[in-house]
């Protein structure tokens, strides 16, 4: 057995599985939902709507985009590779929130199934495809679904947080959301299936109270990804330089998701930075989402965060005036803080040995 899976390029281990193909499908991500985004916030602007039109099938081929990148960090042949696009689409597809975790584990099963039968039988261009996606679709169809509720408890947690006082409700929902979008699980959709934002609450008929507390929650959750994308975006500015701190500040905090796997302490500063905001967010500064509620889960990616209270202020369903306080909260919760705590938060820890050279190092 050692014999085959040496032959075969199957590699059972930690590094193979929770660096190699999570560090791909962050990159996979990147090429396909998050610059979407991006390309649906250049959208917004008067006589560019003509990037709305290809942003919006960045989340049609993320499952694609991602199921592909892990296979070919995966090493798999041509074959393997091509058909774990299928895989992913299937994935992605059923998990719903629970979707890029779908597609990590599934599509890792399934080109390895396919990498043990490729070119094993003369008939390798029915077999290895057929291998790949009965394997990688089938555990998709009888799994995927479970993945997405298990993930769907962090919205119903979100929820149950948006009824708390609004310290507490800024510090959970603050820390929960930035660390659901630095997991391989959407942080977008979470925010979307519980309408995190005061204009769905509208459109739900809640009454005015509610209204103001999930505005405010929609609020906290960009605090919270904020934290956590700009965030370790400039405490990995020694590591990265200036690629590194626009993939992460404006791309994805998830680009670090392989560092975490082998040093969890890296999230101790953006943690600790989103707990200190979200609070500032809620109790302080007010700030509302009354933008789009799938705004809530996006952070600084493609600046759909901010972008999102912005659009929201100037709504009609916005219950207050606009003030300098107003842009000068939003500038602090969402940029200006974000890089102070998690740099300030980061200098000991580098200090004790916490977080040692090249820990944050994006991987190429």
């Amino acid at each position: 057995m050692k014999d085959f899976l040496k032959r075969k390029n199957i590699v059972i281990s930690a590094k193979r599985y929770g660096i190699d193909a999570l560090g791909a499908m962050a990159l996979g991500l990147f090429g396909s939902l998050l610059i979407g985004t991006i390309f649906n916030a250049l959208g917004m602007i008067p006589g560019l709507t003509f990037f709305a039109k290809i942003g919006g099938y960045g989340s049609k081929a993320a499952g694609c985009a991602i199921a592909v990148a892990i296979a070919y960090a995966l090493q798999a042949p041509p074959l393997v590779l091509y058909s774990s696009a299928l895989v992913g689409f299937i994935a992605n597809d059923m998990g719903a929130a629970g979707g890029p975790l779908a597609v990590l584990l599934f599509t890792v099963v399934a080109v390895e199934f396919g990498k043990a039968v490729s070119k094993e039988t003369k008939v390798d261009i029915l077999v290895t495809p057929f291998v790949t996606v009965f394997v990688g679709g089938g555990l998709s169809v009888l799994l995927a679904k479970h993945i997405g509720i298990l993930v769907g408890y962090v919205g119903t947690f979100i929820g149950w947080a948006t009824l708390q006082q609004p310290f507490v409700m800024g510090v959970l929902v603050s820390v929960v959301m930035g660390i659901a979008l630095t997991l391989p699980i959407s942080s977008a959709a979470i925010c979307a299936s519980i309408g995190l934002s005061g204009v769905a609450a509208i459109a739900q008929g809640m009454e005015a109270d509610l209204v103001y507390g999930v505005a405010l929650a929609g609020g906290a959750a960009v605090a919270g990804c904020c934290a956590y994308m700009v965030g370790f975006a400039v405490m990995s500015f020694r590591e990265n330089r200036w690629g590194g701190l626009v993939s992460q500040g404006i791309g994805t905090s998830m680009l670090q998701m392989p560092n975490l796997v082998k040093n969890p302490r890296l999230w101790i500063p953006p943690v600790l930075a989103s707990a200190i905001t979200g609070p500032l967010a809620t109790c302080l500064f007010k700030v509302q989402m009354y933008g789009a509620a799938i705004n809530s889960g996006m952070g600084t990616c493609g600046l759909l965060g901010p972008i999102g209270i912005i659009l929201g202020w100037f709504g009609e369903s916005y219950p207050a005036d606009v003030t300098w306080v107003d842009w000068l909260g939003l500038a602090l919760i969402c940029f200006i803080l974000p890089a102070l705590l998690a740099l300030a938060f980061s200098l000991p820890l580098r200090r004790i040995g916490w977080i040692k050279e090249n820990d944050l190092t994006l991987p190429e």
